[in-house]
């Protein structure tokens, strides 16, 4: 069975190291989630150590999913920092094993940052992912609206320049604005 948990940041520490594992194995799959190949094991731990303040000042929530051996997946939820995007936060770093895809985890990955994000108040989620990935079949899926596509946004793992495709979901009511 596998579990899925929010981590504060000195768990974010502690398993800095499988999730780096896992990111490893997400790029070297071919996955574009901001990182080209190869990717140093080390460096990627430090880049997941490096997020634990942000888990712990509350401007990033991350989730694992935990099966009997080790993490099989994760993702990420980044608080807009500015005073007027409160109510939106950003979907980050869906990652599953390969060897535990096909079986609903990214799914409900993103129900627990759904979820989550809806009981914190914030009503509107975006995310972009690379145009014609399989990640775009789950977000449709699950009820995410494309917006448009950007070309040439950010390099792939290999360094090919490919497009983004931006998507968005309103979670909850929109706040009532102050009359000006």
């Amino acid at each position: 069975m596998t579990e899925i948990v929010a981590v504060c940041g000195n768990q974010l520490i502690t398993y800095a190291d499988e999730l780096a594992a896992l990111l490893v194995d997400t790029v070297d799959g071919g996955s574009s989630v901001g990182f080209l190949a190869p990717l140093d094991r080390d460096v990627a731990a430090v880049w997941w150590r490096e997020r634990a303040g942000d888990v712990d000042a509350g401007l990033l929530q991350v989730w694992i999913a935990r099966d009997a051996e080790r993490i099989a997946g994760t993702i990420a939820l980044s608080r807009a920092r500015l005073p007027n995007a409160r109510h939106r936060a950003e979907v980050a770093k869906l990652m599953v094993r390969p060897s535990a895809r096909g079986r609903g985890l990214g799914r409900s990955l993103l129900d627990a940052a759904e979820r989550s994000a809806a009981g914190a108040g914030v009503t509107l989620l975006v995310l972009d992912t690379e145009s014609g990935s399989p990640a775009e079949r789950l977000y449709r899926s699950a009820g995410w609206t494309e917006c448009g596509s950007i070309p040439d946004y950010a390099e792939d793992p290999a360094g090919v320049l490919k497009p983004t495709t931006l998507y968005y979901k309103a979670i909850g009511p929109a706040r009532a604005l102050p009359d000006r």
